[in-house]
């Protein structure tokens, strides 16, 4: 299952267009935005993303193997909610103890070498936990600290990669870190006319 590719391929377009962490992040935001996210628009992702399409036609993916995926994507979306590195570490540790087996270089399928670390056997949900995690753990190694995350604007969530220059990010988009500070601007002056009170010249009223 999962042949496209396991991790170590750059964050962002690599050989052949491939990149883990930009598969692991467009599925899980998909899921995310739509629960139940159909079996085709499933497949079509992972096609874009360098899956077989012989892997994934209905009758090799089919409706239980979509759903175990979407379970999946589940799961890693809430490690890349995961705000602690700490915490971060210690989720993805689990997630290879609990899917992954040791790692293996391999290249297939006109890809370049690359990481695998599912299991032989492992089904599309395994499998994407295993590669979601090891390609993580790059990331967390690479960078030294959370190098992903969901947005943190209210009402949106969206998850997205941080891996640019500078300090980690809390927004998917310049949109919605402006809408952030904005509404963290009208908020504070909210709170300080409150503050002032109905007193004499909007202070507090004096004690009798």
């Amino acid at each position: 299952m999962g042949n496209g590719s396991g991790a170590g391929a750059p964050a962002g377009p690599g050989v052949a267009g491939f990149s883990a962490a930009d598969r692991l992040i467009e599925l899980a935001e998909a899921v995310r935005a739509e629960p139940a996210l159909p079996r085709d628009a499933l497949a079509a992702l992972l096609a874009r993303h360098g899956e077989r399409p012989a892997d994934l036609v209905p009758e090799a993916f089919g409706e239980p193997e979509a759903a175990g995926l979407r379970a999946a994507a589940r799961r890693m979306a809430l490690v890349l909610a995961e705000t602690d590195e700490d915490r971060a570490a210690e989720a993805l540790n689990g997630l290879l103890e609990e899917c992954g087996t040791r790692p293996r270089l391999t290249r297939h399928d006109g890809h370049p070498w690359h990481l695998h670390a599912d299991r032989e056997g492992a089904d599309w949900g395994e499998w994407f936990l295993a590669s979601g995690a090891l390609e993580l753990a790059r990331l967390l190694t690479v960078y030294g600290r959370i190098a992903w995350g969901a947005c943190a604007a209210p009402g949106c969530g969206r998850l997205f990669l941080g891996t640019g220059p500078g300090s980690a990010r809390r927004y998917c988009a310049p949109a919605c870190a402006t809408r952030a500070r904005v509404a963290a601007h009208r908020r504070r002056r909210r709170e300080a006319e409150a503050g002032r009170g109905d007193g004499p010249e909007g202070g507090v009223s004096p004690l009798p």
